[in-house]
């Protein structure tokens, strides 16, 4: 996977909020873990309800990098329908952003309204550092994104983009395996009886490459329907049957089938590199390879929702806007968030200049999306949110990742049985980490 970077900045932005706000002077932040909004109003109901022009503070980090023009656009938009509101826009880079943010929040300072990524969201919402959104019209979202930032019932997050995994295949491969492609009713098992008829034309194809590690492992053990943490985040369940037989798949498939390649096979060449030289049929990866794929791919090759077993799970990134819960512009910060992450203005824009996708309910509003080809399928990229799994967050996220991650790896070569490495993981779990 690429996109898998984003998780380690959890454990950070919890402990430096713990830290701050705990030497800071304002006693406006709740309890952690209460859950709750430090506003006791929605953003519906803040504090600006007037008519008379306000100006509202605006901070992301996604226009940095070339999309600054982008943004300025849609703040134009945005103010021309609404002359009352002005946008000040802050853009920070990626690597400064959250440690930016995390400090600006502890200390009073954060704007009326910001971007976050999907997991620093659950963070700052599981430590009631957010705002509830609502008195606002966000019916044209999808309502599987929405989800994804509503906490106990409340919006505390718009999904302002979106992008998540697919099923991307040979279509070549497949044909000279004379297997029949990929479809949104395929299981695990249709997926591994076409990955051996692929791996059977010759000794350096290989029928799929799906990474054994933790950023992986926790979407394919909801597709066996397991997880790695009970409902309430109170247990680790890393070594149930379940999570014992999804991983047990994943590593049979290198060590007995050997549809994947194992370190000596792969010869160097990444996941990405091995599907474009067309040796591999098959990979899960994002849809931001549609691209890549486009200009590098001599053959043909298209996608599909993944498979499951019990039941169907993909990944989903999401950047969000949320609301300070101090800002005197809650209405205003409300306004606008609705305005771009959901009106099709904002949409057109973002589609022109092929920034993210946003994530909308209205295929039509994404007629130019969908039109691009290959791939020719780029339905299931929206069929895919009808199963969305995202990362269980937790405060020692990177702890509890680096030790699943570890005993993923040596189950993986074979120095451990991924029973043993499983229970490992769980007891090492129990002992480092606290939950609840």
């Amino acid at each position: 996977m690429k996109k898998t970077k984003l998780f380690s900045l959890i454990a950070c932005v919890l402990i430096a909020v713990m830290l701050l706000s705990a030497c800071g002077t304002t006693s406006t932040t709740p309890a952690p873990g209460s859950g709750e909004s430090s506003s006791s109003a929605p953003a519906s109901q803040g504090k600006t309800e007037s008519a008379e022009p306000v100006t509202i503070t605006y901070c992301n980090f996604n226009a940095s990098g070339g999309n600054e023009e982008t943004l300025a656009k849609m703040v134009a938009a945005f103010e021309a329908e609404n002359p009352n509101i002005k946008v000040e826009v802050e853009t920070i880079g990626y690597d400064d952003y959250f440690t930016q943010m995390q400090t600006r929040v502890a200390g009073g300072t954060a704007p009326d309204c910001y971007e976050l990524n999907i997991e620093n969201f659950a963070a700052y919402a599981n430590k009631g550092l957010l705002a509830e959104i609502s008195g606002v019209d966000i019916s044209g979202l999808n309502a599987t994104a929405l989800g994804a930032f509503n906490v106990n019932g409340k919006q505390y997050g718009l999904p302002e983009s979106f992008s998540n995994v697919v099923l991307i295949y040979n279509k070549d491969l497949f044909d000279r395996a004379g297997v029949a492609y990929p479809t949104a009713d395929w299981t695990q098992d249709d997926l591994q009886a076409a990955a051996e008829a692929i791996r059977a034309l010759d000794d350096n194809i290989f029928g799929i490459w799906q990474p054994i590690t933790y950023n992986e492992v926790f979407k394919v053990v909801a597709q066996y329907g397991g997880s790695l943490l009970n409902t309430d985040k109170t247990e680790f369940t890393i070594n149930s049957p379940e999570n014992i037989h999804a991983v047990q798949t994943l590593v049979d498939r290198v060590l007995v089938s050997n549809v994947q390649p194992n370190t000596v096979q792969q010869g160097g060449m990444g996941d990405w590199d091995m599907f474009m030289s067309g040796r591999l049929g098959m990979i899960p990866t994002g849809i931001w390879a549609f691209q890549t794929f486009t200009d590098n791919c001599d053959f043909a090759w298209d996608i599909a929702v993944e498979p499951g077993s019990t039941q169907k799970a993909t990944h989903f990134f999401s950047n969000c806007v949320v609301i300070n819960p101090e800002s005197e512009n809650q209405d205003a910060a409300a306004a606008w968030l609705a305005w771009l992450t959901s009106s099709t203005a904002s949409a057109n824009i973002r589609l022109e200049a092929g920034w993210d996708l946003p994530a909308l309910s209205d295929m039509n509003a994404l007629a130019s999306y969908l039109e691009i080809t290959p791939p020719d399928n780029r339905e299931a990229v929206f069929d895919s949110l009808n199963y969305l799994v995202m990362p269980p967050v937790i405060e020692d996220y990177a702890l509890m990742s680096d030790i699943i991650g570890q005993y993923l790896s040596a189950a993986a070569d074979g120095t451990m049985t991924v029973e043993d490495a499983l229970n490992a993981a769980q007891a090492d779990c129990v002992a480092q980490i606290r939950l609840g």
